[in-house]
């Protein structure tokens, strides 16, 4: 893939970031800190790109008409529908978009219909996660097993992350909300979605701007390997991607933990700080893991994992 198809994906998949003109300050924000973040380093200007989209609305037949290869038009579909699944299902406007964007690619319609519904039922499942066994005891709260808890989702996002089906990586952010779902019952709070956005916003760690970034280091890391019929090769690097998925996860987990432990009484900038400082100690604590996180996507059941995500 050269430097215009990666330019003609980005494009689109920030253009799918502003497709319902629904994200709030915090958001663009965070948007715009990751497309500097993604530039450094890189022959790609992506802040330009971030620009160019929230001020000049390019032209998405002339961007699409970039991708003349089946397999990348359909990897910036699958791109653009995680990316306007990450903040909940789609909305009409997402959903126009979408569809006049398939039609662009010369994508199936019905195949492309069908991504667009798998991925708005893993973003609308339900958060209620399996049984808390052994974190609730007699009343209390084990603090260990939470722990185990948090570690456990942590290491299945790094596999996520390094699994080639599109799907997989837009498990994620549903399993990270679940996970703080459960921190949050186990220490007596019935929270809904709207709570946990709005933690995981405080935090820093915005819906869509965690998927503008999962999908921007692999893109511009060259972790994509082989782009053919919707998939990106086999198991990839056990690195920046994975060590990605799995920090962010596991920071958002000892977060949770500290403020439903102490009554939700961490201001905001107690909870950033608190969060900045989890997630320096996840990066160095995933290189335990690698070896886990590697063996979990070689062995990962994907079907069965999006179907409990969706139960």
């Amino acid at each position: 893939m050269n430097d215009e198809q990666q330019r003609a994906i980005l494009t689109i998949c920030l253009m799918a970031a502003f497709a319902d003109g629904g994200n709030d300050d915090r958001e663009r924000t965070e948007i715009q800190r990751i497309a500097q973040s993604l530039s450094a380093g890189t022959a790609i200007d992506v802040t330009a790109i971030y620009q160019q989209v929230l001020l000049h609305k390019p032209d998405l037949p002339v961007i699409a008409a970039a991708l003349t290869e089946p397999g990348h038009r359909q990897f910036a579909y699958e791109m653009a529908v995680g990316v306007c699944n990450a903040d909940g299902a789609t909305s009409a406007a997402e959903r126009d978009f979408l569809a006049g964007l398939a039609r662009l690619l010369h994508l199936d319609a019905g195949a492309a219909q069908t991504l667009t519904r798998e991925a708005d039922a893993l973003a609308s499942a339900p958060l209620a996660a399996p049984a808390l066994e052994g974190v609730v005891i007699a009343g209390s709260v084990n603090g260990a097993e939470l722990d185990k808890m948090i570690l456990k989702a942590s290491i299945i996002n790094g596999a996520l992350e390094l699994l080639p089906q599109s799907l997989a990586s837009m498990a994620i952010i549903p399993l990270q909300m679940k996970m703080v779902y459960g921190v949050g019952k186990a220490y007596g709070f019935e929270l809904d979605r709207g709570h946990i956005t709005d933690l995981l916003a405080t935090l820093g760690v915005g819906l869509t701007s965690q998927y503008v970034e999962q999908f921007g280091r692999k893109l511009l890391g060259g972790l994509l390997g082989k782009i053919g019929g919707g998939l990106l090769g086999g198991v990839g690097s056990a690195g920046t991607g994975a060590a990605f998925s799995f920090a962010t996860t596991y920071a958002l987990g000892q977060v949770a933990k500290r403020y439903y432990a102490g009554g939700r009484k961490i201001d905001a900038a107690g909870l950033k700080q608190t969060f900045t400082s989890m997630l320096g100690e996840a990066k160095q604590l995933q290189g335990q893991y690698t070896g886990q996180i590697t063996e979990q996507a070689r062995t990962l059941d994907v079907s069965k994992l999006l179907a409990m995500v969706k139960s």
